[in-house]
């Protein structure tokens, strides 16, 4: 049963403010304003980001704790956003498990001893994160240290387990996933030998990150919409369940987020998450009644809408906070329905974020 004590209105004395509207809201809890943090918002739109890749690799970066704190504070510094999320990227998790990963110029990330047969799953090692991913644990302590003195909390995140298949059968992107669906639906006992490891790894990763000092946990499902809702329910959420359940006991809220999810968001709660995230391919308010109560939702603000001239731009931050509160509920985050793009424009995030808050609270009036 839902704790429907969290959708009652608190008084407005009472009503958080900025340092804790971010983890309110998570709480289904009213708040002053609508918080907003942006995936990927720390990126290659930022000259400060820009300027490392110049002379550092994306892994380099991953794994220098210092470059990897400095890089989750760059938006921080500049916007007025409500949460940072730790700078790290889901695949040097399967690293750890004994692929080859490296980021291709121009071709973006590749697995040259990607999984295709049983002996190859039966080779992946599940190994403790503090072992494998020490390096985005201690960025985490690193931003904590920097966020604490600003009231902001840090969101740590981790590919979700099909996420994660899909790259280490398909051995980088795909279009159509052909490899890891034919996997999934002829050879059961392969494919569950497979989940059971990613989603042991997934749950203990996260589970991690709060131990170091993550506030709040995001599942990155970006490549779950390329399946049916049979499909998911049956292969993929009981999977998905089981590294949110192992991460539950760190005791921080977990947003769940999918991508193209718009026929999968009841199964997606069902399988787990006190945030479901929401991209633009449906009406926030119509996702979130799909939903129902007893969730918070984030989102969900088309990505390529930021390239836009203010003029239009600004309708459509409007609308999205409109069916939000058209809902009645508390519990909305403003977010994106998928990540920051590069060459998006640097002074439209900080419209996008001011005008956030400034039009949230002239709704809350």
């Amino acid at each position: 049963m839902p704790d429907i004590t969290l959708n009652r209105p608190i008084p407005q004395s009472q009503t958080p403010t900025r340092p804790q509207r971010f983890l309110a809201a998570c709480r289904r809890e009213a708040v002053d304003a609508t918080p907003v943090w942006l995936m990927r918002q720390a990126g290659r739109y930022m000259a400060e980001y820009r300027e490392l890749r110049q002379r550092y690799t994306i892994l380099e970066i991953i794994k220098t704790p210092e470059l990897a704190c400095e890089v989750t504070m760059q938006p921080i510094n500049a916007f007025d956003l409500d949460a940072a999320i730790i700078f790290a990227d889901i695949l040097p998790l399967l690293q750890g498990m004994g692929l080859h990963l490296e980021f291709l110029k121009g071709e973006g990330p590749h697995i040259d001893n990607p999984v295709r047969t049983p002996a190859d799953v039966d080779a992946l090692v599940v190994r403790p994160p503090e072992e494998t991913l020490w390096f985005t644990l201690e960025a985490i302590r690193l931003a904590r240290r920097e966020l604490d003195s600003r009231g902001l909390p840090l969101i740590g995140f981790s590919g979700a387990p099909f996420t994660l298949a899909a790259y280490a059968v398909e051995g980088g992107g795909s279009k159509n996933h052909v490899r890891v669906k034919s996997l999934m639906m002829s050879d059961p006992g392969t494919w569950r030998m497979l989940m059971e490891k990613l989603s042991t790894v997934v749950g203990e990763y996260l589970l991690a990150q709060v131990r170091a000092g993550a506030q709040v946990l995001q599942l990155f499902d970006s490549w779950v919409g390329q399946l049916s809702p049979d499909d998911y329910r049956a292969h993929v959420l009981p999977w998905s369940r089981r590294a949110i359940e192992i991460a539950r006991a760190g005791g921080a809220p977990i947003i769940h987020f999918g991508a193209d999810t718009a026929g999968l968001l009841p199964s997606i709660r069902e399988a787990g998450g006190d945030v479901i995230g929401v991209d633009w391919r449906i009406d926030l308010d119509a996702a979130w009644r799909l939903l129902g109560e007893g969730v918070a939702v984030q989102g969900n603000l088309d990505p390529v809408a930021l390239f836009a001239p203010w003029e239009q731009l600004q309708p459509r931050i409007q609308q999205v906070l409109d069916r939000a509160h058209a809902v009645g509920r508390p519990g909305h985050i403003f977010n994106l329905g998928h990540g920051i793009l590069p060459q998006t424009p640097v002074e439209n995030v900080k419209r996008l974020v001011e005008f956030v808050h400034e039009y949230s609270q002239r709704l809350g009036e």
